[in-house]
């Protein structure tokens, strides 16, 4: 993980800077099971300013959907690698409120049209996070209470995941819990226009805010849903013979574990 800091820091110290394309990286700290609060997961997060329009997603993700991208155009099959990535993403026009939410589950890939109003409660709190000054500012969002730290050195309404609206970036964003922590560790200039890498592994879909609600609630009581009939029968290396219903029942059990353990969800509403 420090070897990823170290690789993407570039902290730039002039305000003149802020005219350009920017990358602000994120690290964000988050408990998956409220049951094992000790275990913090950690992943680099990426917002992309660019041209009025920013973009949240997560750094190792984009990696590797760079790469399948690429595998893709020169007509190679290739996986993504087998580890726990952040696969949402958060585009906005940012002189609007309206956010497209764009979130895998499986097998669809919904792109979410959101309305944000975000009531925020400006502190006369200050502190200093990377060289910049920051101020504290609070609001009520997902079924949490948050604290924010905004800078108005970097002029910019924006921050991690859903959050803005405030007259300055949000350098540091966290629940009252400390539950999910979005933390700002260095800021990169880019040039050109930023098009993130379209995979084609899932059937995109585009839903309402409410519209998906229902689904994301269906979707956790029966993940396995839209893929009920996809696993053929098959015969083991061991030359034992499992029909196509056992082994989807193996990987619905699996996939229930999973959903169990991922409790802490950073819009506890939900869960409700």
């Amino acid at each position: 993980m420090m070897n990823t800091i170290r690789f993407i820091i570039l902290i730039l110290t002039s305000i003149n800077v802020f005219g350009q394309n920017k990358q602000f990286f994120y690290e964000y700290k988050f408990i998956r099971d409220s049951t094992n609060v000790k275990n913090f997961e950690k992943e680099m997060m990426v917002l992309n300013i660019d041209n009025n329009k920013s973009e949240f997603y997560s750094f190792e993700k984009y990696k590797s959907d760079s790469t399948l991208n690429a595998d893709s155009k020169k007509g190679i099959f290739s996986m993504p690698p087998n580890i726990k990535m952040n696969k949402d993403r958060v585009v906005r026009n940012i002189n609007t409120q309206k956010i497209e939410f764009i979130t895998p589950l499986e097998p669809y890939r919904y792109s979410v049209s959101q309305n944000i109003d975000l009531k925020w409660k400006i502190l006369a709190e200050f502190n200093n996070i990377l060289g910049y000054n920051v101020q504290k500012a609070t609001t009520e969002f997902g079924g949490r209470k948050w604290i924010a730290w905004f800078s108005k050195e970097i002029p910019i309404q924006s921050g991690p995941y859903k959050f803005f609206g405030l007259p300055g970036l949000i350098l540091k964003m966290e629940d009252l819990h400390k539950s999910h922590i979005f933390e700002l560790k260095g800021i990169k200039a880019t040039k050109g226009d930023f098009n993130y890498p379209y995979v084609n592994n899932y059937k995109d879909v585009k839903v309402t805010y409410p519209k998906y609600v229902k689904i994301f609630k269906n979707f956790r009581k029966n993940p396995m849903a839209g893929s009920v009939g996809a696993f053929p029968d098959q015969t083991d290396a061991n030359g034992v013979f499992h029909s196509g219903n056992e082994i989807f029942r193996q990987f619905e059990k699996t996939a229930l574990e999973e959903l169990k353990q991922d409790n802490n969800i950073i819009e506890l509403d939900l869960l409700k």
